[in-house]
């Protein structure tokens, strides 16, 4: 009764609405559903005042409890403006319940019955968890990735979410970058790929199925290229790296039909993003053509004053409504300063006009206005969040996203009925790392721990030993206090575990060492200097090494970490990530052979902090590397490469390629070269290769990359068998943006490398000619 007393007000109050789209139905120019919208809109629009417009504008953070009353003045004021209809947004409101009441208020009390929309940061999974999106890209697995996007959709849509800030798709070339884990790491072409896939999961076919949310591709622009890898920073970027390398993926993701972009806190030469007018409002609105909005990041409109490009919220909010940011996140700028800023002539209200705009048309093609209640579901939540069947993706998800570094003398796979097995680190019982940071409401310690998936793997024989062997960080938060806004306490000292471990380890046949990194030495403030084994991690190793060198390392890490010292004394090493809800049992299935690990690297790993920021698609330079000579550009104390590339991962099988084969050796710049490769699986095992596809513009009118990532494929190969991989390279492979200012094809000679990773050998060239 409640809900049909809603929809009769609706009905009544926006009539205009219901009576203009009925008698355009039939007229060519709103028949489809996008123009349908679009007048939709347009006669809501016409029916607001300008305080409900900028209200539109405005995104809270619900920080009390939405199913009671709020507790202090400020979230009293906060509910009073939803219930007036001025408040677009609300994040970090989760639950049906929560989010039910929240809608309630702005439905049951404002004026135009506008619903809000819930934005929450779903990363990489909503309860349950998936790899961190850096470990979900080294499974190189597309399809994969939208299903995993496509679940978190479906858990968080059944908690009344319907907009998530995800994903982020910042080039990450510097380890010490601590979101470097929440990206898909150094490449513009396998960042914008997979920011595809993920916002096809999101998104799905159609936005107001009530099992699909609004994505947001973040952070516009360059927040990954902050100086020193430090967060928050500077970014100094020349216009050509802005356009071939920051905005090809967001390019992509326009292109997608992305919902939202959100802008980043950054500065690009001089000019915050926020307030860059050339890029929200010129590349992406106009020139690209993008018809979704734009919102802040967290208080990074009111930051300008900070930035020193404004004085205050009434010159920041002048800036950032004429840059084309059109919601502010909790800022506090708009709602207090965009009516007075018109009233004063500062901004025309056609720019309010259009973020509102844009701001509805989402609401509309999410369905909001159809139903706001839609989402609220209790029994389907009930049903789909932390589903079994989704527990059993998380782990087919994790095992495939694991690399397999290296493996001196086939240690791995270990077998089942192993006699006895170490399992040793600060890491090996730890249920809440391989949760990783950014978690949504994946619950503390709810992760399968690496010695509980053992446990679970090996045969009733086994004895399996469990051994600590170090703290890797101290506890020091007082109750209630939140570790994720709060810096962890390294053990530096405390070595008093490392003597059980060594007993422990003398004693096995083999031992896996679980060392890295905890969930919270990455995420979000989370740079450091220090990309190694924090603390006493590798002393422990060091001791262990001295009674057994079958040592088998399971990184758990969010960044790529220095591991040279472990790397040269070691034989074996799985890069394990953060895995998510089911990290235990994926690392038991690759370690004891259920799963042949097929992961690549999507960053290069250093050999040292000192060569970061790190890539393979770097510059060749006037002067290249000589060995034998010092005025060359290279290090006199390492070397110039990393020490694992990108595209990197073993299998416990091997692969060959050969017969790279094109079928022309001149094309015209409009034309395509097919390429081909024979890929044999020379092993004796069942296995899946990455066949990867670089190029080289050996000529440009700007210097070119000494190798871009063009094309991949994943194919699975039997013991023995051989398959022919085919490729296209055309125009969209070879344009980029040129001293032209503007995306071309240039003429010139061009160098094909495919292989398994960013140093493949096997070598082909054609010509592109006028």
């Amino acid at each position: 009764m409640k809900r049909s007393l809603f929809f009769l007000a609706v009905f009544a109050i926006s009539m205009a609405i219901i009576s203009s789209c009925s008698n355009t139905r039939n007229n060519p120019d709103v028949s489809d559903e996008n123009s349908l919208i679009d007048h939709k809109v347009d006669s809501l629009l016409a029916l607001m005042t300008l305080e409900e417009k900028i209200g539109q504008m405005v995104q809270y953070n619900g920080s009390w409890d939405l199913t009671g009353p709020p507790s202090n003045m400020g979230d009293k004021e906060k509910a009073e403006r939803v219930k007036k209809g001025l408040v677009g947004s609300m994040l970090n409101v989760t639950s049906v319940k929560a989010t039910r009441e929240a809608q309630k208020m702005a439905i049951d009390s404002s004026r135009l019955k506008i619903p809000l929309i819930f934005g929450y940061d779903v990363i990489h999974g909503y309860k349950t968890i998936f790899p961190i999106p850096l470990g979900e890209t080294a499974s190189w697995d597309l399809e994969l990735m939208q299903k995993s996007a496509q679940i978190a959709a479906a858990e968080a849509s059944a908690s009344g979410i319907q907009w998530t800030f995800a994903p982020m798709m910042d080039i990450s070339r510097d380890a010490r970058w601590g979101r470097i884990m929440e990206g898909a790491g150094e490449d513009p072409y396998l960042n914008a790929k997979v920011a595809v896939a993920r916002i096809k999961g999101f998104q799905g076919d159609d936005l107001t199925a009530k099992n699909t949310i609004a994505a947001c591709a973040k952070h516009f622009a360059g927040y990954g290229m902050a100086e020193a890898g430090r967060d928050y920073n500077t970014a100094n970027l020349g216009v050509h790296e802005l356009h071939n390398t920051v905005l090809y993926p967001f390019k992509a993701a326009a292109d997608a039909g992305v919902a939202t972009f959100m802008n980043s806190f950054n500065e690009i030469d001089g000019i915050p993003a926020t307030a860059d007018e050339d890029i929200q409002r010129n590349i992406l609105k106009d020139e690209w053509g993008w018809k979704g909005f734009i919102v802040s990041d967290w208080g990074s409109i009111a930051e300008l004053v900070a930035h020193g490009v404004a004085k205050d919220k009434y010159e920041a909010s002048n800036l950032a409504i004429h840059a084309g940011s059109d919601m502010d996140m909790e800022g506090n700028a708009y709602e207090a300063n965009l009516e007075k800023l018109v009233n004063d002539g500062k901004v025309d209200v056609s720019l309010i006009d259009n973020a509102v705009r844009r701001i509805l048309k989402v609401k509309f093609e999410l369905g909001l206005f159809d139903d706001p209640f839609k989402y609220c579901d209790e029994e389907r939540e009930k049903e789909v969040v932390y589903s079994t069947p989704n527990q059993e993706f998380s782990r087919e998800v994790a095992k495939r996203s694991i690399v397999l570094l290296k493996n001196e003398g086939q240690l791995l796979p270990l077998k089942k009925d192993i006699k006895t097995l170490a399992v040793i680190g600060p890491l090996a019982d730890d249920k809440d790392t391989p949760i990783g940071n950014w978690r949504a409401k994946g619950q503390k310690n709810s992760a399968v721990s690496l010695l509980e998936g053992v446990k679970a793997m090996v045969s009733p024989g086994t004895n399996v030993i469990y051994e600590k062997g170090c703290d890797l960080t101290i506890d020091y938060l007082k109750k209630g206090q939140n570790s994720f806004l709060l810096p962890l306490k390294i053990n530096e000292e405390d070595v008093s575990k490392i003597p059980a471990a060594v007993a422990a380890a003398r004693k096995a046949d083999a031992v896996l060492l679980a060392i890295g990194e905890n969930a919270y030495q990455t995420g979000e403030g989370r740079s450091q200097t220090h990309i190694g084994f924090a603390g006493v991690q590798l002393q422990l190793l060091n001791e262990i090494l001295k009674v057994n060198k079958n040592i088998v390392i399971v990184l758990m890490n969010g960044r790529p970490m220095d591991i040279t010292w472990a790397a040269e004394h070691t034989p074996t090493i799985l890069e394990c990530w953060h895995l998510g809800s089911q990290a235990g049992n994926a690392i038991a299935d690759v370690v004891f052979g259920d799963y042949n690990p097929s992961g690549k690297l999507p960053v290069t790993f250093p050999y040292s902090v000192g060569q970061e920021p790190l890539y393979y698609n770097q510059k060749n330079t006037g002067r290249p590397f000589n060995v034998q000579h010092v005025t060359y550009s290279g290090y006199t104390d390492s070397p110039k490469t990393g020490l694992y590339p990108f595209g990197y991962g073993l299998s416990y099988t091997t692969f060959a390629y050969q017969n790279l084969t094109l079928d022309k050796t001149e094309i015209g710049k409009e034309g395509s070269v097919q390429v081909s490769v024979d890929v044999t699986n020379t092993g004796n095992l069942e296995g899946e290769e990455v066949v990867q596809l670089y190029i080289r513009d050996l000529v440009g009118s700007i210097t070119r990359p000494v190798r871009e990532l063009k094309a991949f494929e994943k194919v699975a190969l039997k013991a023995g068998e051989t398959k022919t991989v085919n490729f296209t390279l055309g125009k969209e492979q070879l344009q980029f943006y040129t001293l032209n200012g503007k995306w071309e094809v240039e003429p010139g000679d061009f160098d094909v490398f495919v292989g398994g990773d960013s140093g493949a050998s096997l070598k082909a060239t054609f010509t592109v000619v006028d």
